[in-house]
């Protein structure tokens, strides 16, 4: 049986700063930058995560194949950049020190909070 691999990138600069980690695992829902490759600096949710090949399936970025049609193209994790965490999981929660319930109320409202005054982290500088 194959080793499946916790696939994690690093984290932008001021999601840095917020949780006090530079790489988590990724997730699906996690809002991810392209840092190198021919989609540098396209950004996009992660789809899908396959463990077994460590790699990552970013919407948006696809490739179009023989036939006309459009196919998703898997990234390796180290070449993406989290700007937006996925946080509807516990474990997750827990991992970042966020807590149970009442803390996810505090962290909604400061992401709401974040999405009004436009700060998603997509600017910051890697």
């Amino acid at each position: 049986m194959k080793n499946m691999a916790n696939i994690g990138s690093h984290l932008s600069n001021d999601l840095i700063l917020k949780y006090g980690k530079r790489s988590v695992s990724l997730r699906e829902g996690d809002t991810v930058k392209i840092v190198r490759g021919a989609a540098k600096g396209k950004s996009g949710k992660v789809l899908n995560v396959d463990r077994g090949r460590s790699l990552v399936s970013v919407e948006g970025f696809t490739i179009a194949k023989a036939d006309g049609t459009q196919k998703e193209r898997w990234v390796r994790p180290s070449n993406l950049l989290i700007t937006k965490l996925n946080l509807q999981d516990p474990w997750r929660r827990r991992k970042l020190g966020l807590g149970g319930v009442e803390e996810k109320e505090e962290v909604e409202e400061l992401e709401s909070q974040a999405e009004e005054e436009g700060i998603e982290g997509e600017d910051s500088d890697v």
